[in-house]
């Protein structure tokens, strides 16, 4: 048995089997909606519901609140329909999705660009062409069939040879363990990928604010190289946020490409800058500059990618205080397993 979801306003409709959640049946059909961490922990997949009946799996009330549901709103990553369904959400694409696959990777290289942060570099089969779009993840698939997700953090014309990662060690965490550990070159592993709806809306000309937290700068740092290839001029700020100057752990980088492109600044910030590095930059939250420099985003589109509590207040300050259309942000929040698991 299937029910009939349509989406609204795209008028897109796909069958979802029985006891199925909306957004896995969307993405196995190439159906572009909107997510992020796929576990009700991120609120990227929230969506109206305007006729029909769900019910909802296990989530987190900050991803959903029980003010929203009662409002008609759902999370179509952990919404069984119980009924046929009408559903409003942005549509992502209308050129369709790239197809998800699963295949083995070999690491390798493992680079410590920071205490706590290692560039992992993959190797794919030599038959294997991986599609996806520069913002986009993959998830590394455990032995005991747990995941992780990680962002690309090269645009895919410069992933030919293999995926770039950024990953942050999580003390006492299953897989950053093993990476900042036994992990070593030749290892194998398995992917599946790609996922998520963040990559650049290339159809607009607005100016674009780029802001990220701590390895969140992974996938900005492959809209960025996009933006490079494709010409793409529109004027664009990069705001990188880390605690101190030792997190930056590709400011060379984002220096050298803002030099490249006449149409890219970088403006790097420190929340807690130590006293021998004699920073003389921008410190605070790294939102609140964005705040400080362009008070009227009514204009922007907005990419912010990294820790839920940026995420979440660069979205709720960005459009209620610069006056940023909501539809104009588009974000990657970095859950990871505690996040998802706590409340």
């Amino acid at each position: 048995m299937t029910f009939k979801v349509t989406v609204q306003p795209a008028e897109r409709s796909f069958d979802v089997a029985r006891d199925e959640a909306i957004l896995p049946a969307a993405i196995r059909q190439g159906i572009g909606l909107p997510y992020g961490c796929k576990d009700g922990a991120c609120g990227t997949c929230k969506s109206r519901l305007l006729e029909g009946r769900v019910i909802h799996g296990a989530h987190q009330h900050k991803a959903l609140s029980v003010e929203e549901e009662d409002a008609g709103f759902i999370l179509t990553c952990c919404a069984t329909p119980q009924t046929d369904v009408v559903i409003e959400s942005r549509q992502v694409s209308a050129l369709g999705q790239f197809p998800v696959q699963k295949m083995p990777c070999r690491v390798a290289g493992i680079e410590k660009v920071a205490p706590d942060v290692a560039v992992v570099k993959l190797q794919l089969p030599a038959n294997v062409v991986l599609q996806y779009y520069a913002g986009q993840y993959i998830e590394f698939i455990l032995r005991d069939g747990s995941r992780r997700s990680y962002s690309m953090a090269n645009a895919p014309h410069l992933a030919q040879g293999g995926l770039e990662l950024h990953i942050r060690h999580m003390p006492g965490g299953k897989f950053t363990d093993h990476v900042f550990g036994a992990m070593k070159e030749k290892e194998i592993l398995r992917m599946e990928g790609p996922f998520g709806s963040f990559y650049l809306r290339d159809e607009s000309d607005k100016p674009l604010v780029l802001l990220a937290s701590g390895t969140g700068f992974a996938p900005i740092k492959a809209l960025i190289e996009h933006m490079q290839h494709k010409a793409i001029s529109r004027p664009a700020v990069l705001y990188w946020g880390c605690r101190s100057q030792a997190d930056l752990y590709l400011h060379a980088w984002a220096e050298k490409a803002a030099a490249e492109m006449p149409n890219l600044t970088y403006v790097p910030v420190l929340s807690e800058p130590r006293p021998e590095d004699g920073w003389q930059g921008r410190t605070g939250l790294v939102h609140q500059a964005v705040m400080a420099d362009l008070p009227d985003l009514s204009g922007h589109q907005v990419y912010a990618c990294g820790a839920p509590i940026m995420v979440e207040s660069a979205h709720k300050d960005f459009v209620a205080k610069c006056g940023l259309p909501d539809e104009e942000f588009y974000a990657d929040s970095f859950t990871s397993e505690a996040d998802k698991h706590g409340d």
